[in-house]
C-alpha cells in the first residue's frame, strides 16, 4: 500500500521505515525542511533508527522523505504522529489539526487514516474525524475508515522496539477497527484492540500517568529520606525483591521527554474541564516531579557550603542532558533546567554529553565538553544527571574532587554523594 507518516521525529520515523521494510510504498512528511534534507541524505537523528536502515530503505525506493504535502496524494494509509504540546497549561491541538486538513484533501474513499499523537479521550472523534470530514467531502465510517492507535516508542530500549511492543488499536466502528488492525499487524508482533478511539486515548494517558505519579511518590520519599538519614536506595532495592504487588520506580533530577511532563496533564485538563473537577493525583505528581530540578540544585549548593565554597564562580561539570540514558532526546529534560539554575547563581557551567546534539536547543551560556580526566580534574563539582552506559564511570570515580550522582550508577568513594 502506499502509506503517508505525517511527522518524521522519534515516532514517526521508526514507524514508517518499519512500514517500508515490510513492503509499503511509504512518504515520511514533515513540515521540518533540515529534517528532510537530512532524512534524504541518509542522516538519522533517530536512535532506533540507524543510518544504515534509513539508507536501505532510501536505495529500496521503498521509502522517501518529502516536505511537500503533495507527495500526500495517492495514500491508502496516512499516520499522524506529530507534537502534541502544552500551552500555557492548555493542551496545543494546531499539528494535528494541520494534519487533517492537509490529508482531507487528498483523502479517497476506502482509505485508513490514524492518529499516533497523545491527546486527551475524544480528540479523533470530535476534532480529528470532523476536520477530514470537512475538507474532503467524505463521512468517516462510511467513507473512509478512521482510527486511534497510541504511540508506545522507548527511545533506546533494547529490548521493547517497535516491532515487539504491542500496539494498541482502535476505530470508529468495526470496519474501521479491521483495517487499523490489519496495517499494524503487518508491522508488530502483538496489536490490542479496543471497542472506541476513546479507550485507546485514556490506555496512553493512563500509562504515562501511572509512571509520573510513582516516579513523583519515590522522588518525594527520596528527599524525606535524606532527613531520617535513611538510605532510600537500599530500601527500593529490599522492596524490588517482593516478586508481587510491587514495580520499581528510582530517584531521579526530574522527568522529561514528551510523555511525563505533558501527557498526564491533558488527562488533567480534559477532567477539569468536562467533569469540573481537579485530578489531584496528576496535580501533585506535576509539583513534586517539577521541582526536582530546584532540589538537585538546593543539594548542590549545600554541598558547596559544607566545603565552605560557594556556587558562585564554580566550575560544574553536569554528566548528561538527555532526559533519559543512552538516547539524545533533550525535549523538557530536567538537566536543561538545572543548567540555567546554576548559570543564574554565577557558576560556569559545563557539560558532557555523546548523544544529544550540537544544535539541540539548550542556553547559549553553557560550555559543550567531552569527559576526559582534564575536565574532571578542573571541575568542583561533577553531576551525573543522565546514567549513559557510554560514560567511563571508573574515569569519573577517580578523578571527580566530588560528585552528587542523581542515578546511583557511582560507588566506592566518600566523595561521592547520591541523590
Amino acid at each position: 500500500m502506499r502509506v503517508v507518516v505525517v511527522g518524521q521525529g522519534y515516532v514517526g520515523l521508526p514507524l514508517a521505515i518499519r512500514a517500508a521494510e515490510t513492503g509499503h510504498e511509504v512518504i515520511g512528511y514533515d513540515v521540518d525542511t533540515e529534517r528532510v534534507k537530512s532524512l534524504a541524505a541518509g542522516e538519522s537523528y533517530v536512535e532506533d533508527v540507524s543510518s544504515e536502515r534509513l539508507r536501505a530503505a532510501l536505495e529500496a525506493g521503498s521509502y522517501r522523505a518529502s516536505d511537500a504535502v503533495r507527495d500526500c496524494g495517492g495514500f491508502d494509509v496516512a499516520v499522524v504522529t506529530v507534537p502534541t504540546p502544552l500551552h500555557e497549561g492548555t493542551p496545543d491541538l494546531r499539528y494535528i489539526e494541520e494534519s487533517a486538513r492537509d490529508l482531507a484533501r487528498y483523502l479517497r474513499p476506502g482509505a485508513t487514516v490514524i492518529l499516533e499523537s497523545t491527546t486527551y479521550p475524544g480528540t479523533t472523534q470530535e476534532l480529528f474525524g470532523p476536520l477530514l470530514e470537512e475538507g474532503s467531502g467524505l463521512v468517516a465510517g462510511a467513507d473512509f475508515h478512521l482510527g486511534y492507535s497510541p504511540e508506545r516508542i522507548d527511545p533506546g530500549n533494547p529490548v521493547w522496539g517497535f516491532e515487539q511492543t504491542p500496539k494498541v488499536v482502535s476505530g470508529v466502528d468495526k470496519a474501521s477497527l479491521k483495517a487499523v488492525r490489519k496495517f499494524y499487524d503487518g508491522l508488530v508482533e502483538t496489536t490490542v484492540p479496543v471497542s472506541s478511539p476513546k479507550e485507546a486515548e485514556l490506555a496512553k494517558l493512563l500509562e504515562n500517568t501511572f509512571r509520573h505519579v510513582n516516579i513523583a511518590l519515590v522522588n518525594e520519599i527520596a528527599m524525606f529520606a535524606r532527613h531520617l538519614d535513611i538510605d532510600v536506595w537500599q530500601a527500593i532495592d529490599a522492596a524490588s525483591s517482593k516478586p508481587f504487588g510491587f514495580m520499581r520506580f528510582t530517584p531521579g533530577p526530574g522527568v522529561g521527554g514528551h510523555c511525563l511532563p505533558i501527557d498526564p496533564s491533558y488527562l488533567s485538563w480534559h477532567v477539569q474541564r468536562e467533569l469540573g473537577q481537579s485530578f489531584r493525583f496528576v496535580e501533585l505528581a506535576n509539583d513534586i516531579n517539577n521541582h526536582m530540578p530546584d532540589y538537585v540544585t538546593r543539594r548542590l549548593v549545600n554541598a558547596f557550603n559544607a566545603r565552605k565554597r560557594a556556587v558562585n564562580g564554580s566550575r560544574i561539570l553536569l554528566l548528561g542532558l538527555a532526559y533519559k540514558k543512552n538516547t539524545g532526546d533533550a525535549r523538557e529534560s530536567p538537566a536543561l533546567r538545572i543548567s540555567q539554575l546554576l548559570l543564574d547563581m554565577g557558576a560556569e557551567v559545563r557539560a558532557a554529553d555523546p548523544h544529544v546534539v550540537e544544535g539541540h536547543r539548550v542556553d547559549n551560556r553553557l560550555v559543550r565538553v567531552e569527559l576526559t580526566k582534564e575536565e574532571l580534574e578542573a571541575a568542583d563539582a561533577v553531576v551525573l544527571l543522565t546514567d549513559h552506559d557510554a560514560f567511563d564511570y571508573g574515569l569519573v570515580e577517580s578523578h571527580a574532587d566530588y560528585v552528587l550522582d542523581c542515578r546511583r550508577r557511582l560507588s566506592g568513594s566518600t566523595r561521592i554523594e547520591v541523590l
